[in-house]
């Protein structure tokens, strides 16, 4: 069984700053991208930043200067820190991971898929 758990959302005032994290576990042959969405109340959930493998970042317009991802490829971790935030950041934010998993009885990799995390509130207000 694999999963993802995120943490680190939470209560922040307009200016402050949140460190998201999200682990990775179960049985896994590898991790591909990573990442985070957010959904806003009555919003789709869009794109916030996402990592390879290999390091390479990209971000939404709105996060550019103010988010950071990053990730521990041992630990198979992805962390978003969050700064300057706004009341418009204010969303549930959803880490995703696009992993192979492995097959400890048959012993072989299953089919690779994007794997989702149960989310996390972030609620930026003074």
């Amino acid at each position: 069984q694999v999963q993802l758990v995120e943490s680190g959302g939470g209560l922040v005032q307009p200016g402050g700053s949140l460190r998201l994290s999200c682990a990775a576990s179960g049985s896994i042959f590898s991790i591909n991208a990573m990442g985070w969405y957010r959904q806003a109340p009555g919003k789709e959930r869009e794109l916030a930043a996402t990592i390879t493998s290999g390091g390479s970042s990209n971000y939404a317009d709105s996060a550019k200067g103010r988010f950071t991802i990053s990730r521990d490829n041992a630990k198979n971790t992805v962390y978003l820190q969050m700064n300057s935030l706004k009341p418009e950041d204010t969303a549930v934010y959803y880490c995703y991971a696009d992993m192979t998993p492995w097959d400890t009885t048959a012993w072989r990799r299953l089919r690779s898929m994007n794997y989702w995390g149960q989310g996390t509130q972030v609620t930026v207000s003074s």
